[in-house]
C-alpha cells in the first residue's frame, strides 16, 4: 500500500481539525452548563431556560443536523444559547439595579422622624 506524504497530511489535517472542534464543543458545554446557576439567581423567563435546557439536550443527543465528527452544529448551538443568556441575565441584571436605584432614591428622599433611629 503506498500512501503518499499528501495523504497523510490531510488525514492529519482533518484529525486535528475534529480534535479541536471536540475542545470547542466540549469546553462550551461546560461554559453553558456552569450557567444555571445564574438561571437560579436571576429568574430568568421560561424561553430563556429552555433554550439553555434545549443546547443542552441537543449536544448530547444523537440525532444531529451534521454528522457527529463535525461539530460545527453543536458549537453553533451552544453559542446561541450562551447569548441569549447572557443577553437575559444582562436584562435582568439591570432591571433588579432600576429597582435598587429607585428604592434607595425613595429611602434618601424621605425625610426621618425624630424618634426614628
Amino acid at each position: 500500500m503506498d500512501t503518499s506524504p499528501a495523504v497523510i497530511l490531510i488525514v492529519a489535517a482533518v484529525a486535528v481539525a475534529v480534535v479541536a472542534m471536540l475542545v470547542a464543543t466540549v469546553v462550551l458545554f461546560v461554559k453553558v452548563f456552569r450557567t444555571r446557576a445564574l438561571l437560579r439567581e436571576a429568574g430568568l423567563p421560561l424561553s430563556n431556560r429552555a433554550a439553555y435546557w434545549g443546547a443542552l439536550i441537543y449536544v448530547v443527543s444523537p440525532v444531529d443536523l451534521l454528522p457527529d465528527p463535525v461539530y460545527l452544529d453543536d458549537i453553533g448551538v451552544l453559542l446561541l444559547a450562551l447569548r441569549s443568556l447572557h443577553a437575559a441575565s444582562a436584562g435582568a441584571a439591570a432591571h433588579v439595579q432600576g429597582r435598587e436605584r429607585k428604592g434607595s432614591r425613595t429611602r434618601s428622599t424621605r425625610p426621618r422622624s425624630l424618634g426614628s433611629p
